[in-house]
């Protein structure tokens, strides 16, 4: 989003101040910078700041918006959409097989994801290890997409 947008939005979100000098906010355009917060990668404070509006207000109303979100339905013709869940399920089978010649390697994993997870698997065999790294990299994620 640009800096006119923001502006424009700026402009739009005071519509009155209160006696004690507080002001009074456009709910459609509060909903709208809400929204803003929300796109990839958008920082709260950047946004708040060109929109003149203090982070730790934006931040209030985004988690106001977020409860009344999960607690009520949609308004008609608003359109919300689901996030997919962080975690993959990934499933790992012991490879079987009639002869052991050799001990398997063993492998210790430790991978962190963009969302701050940690995922250390120690003592896992090459073939789960390597089940694990696949499903890894077809994890999608705003870290990688980005160009």
């Amino acid at each position: 989003m640009s800096e006119s947008y923001f502006s424009e939005l700026a402009k739009r979100l005071v519509v009155g101040h209160k006696r004690d000098g507080r002001c009074v906010y456009d709910e459609k355009a509060k909903h709208e910078l809400v929204l803003a917060c929300r796109e990839p990668g958008a920082s709260l404070a950047k946004v708040a700041r060109a929109c003149g509006v203090n982070a730790n207000l934006l931040a209030s109303w985004i988690r106001r918006f977020e409860g009344s979100v999960t607690q009520s339905s949609p308004p008609s013709g608003e359109i919300v959409e689901a996030q997919a869940s962080d975690f993959v399920p990934v499933r790992i089978e012991p490879v079987e097989s009639a002869e052991q010649p050799m001990a398997a390697p063993v492998v210790n994993l430790q991978a962190r994801l963009p969302n701050g997870v940690v995922l250390d698997l120690r003592g896992c065999d090459l073939s789960q290890a390597c089940s694990v790294i696949e499903a890894l990299g077809r994890v999608r994620c705003s870290a990688s997409t980005k160009g």
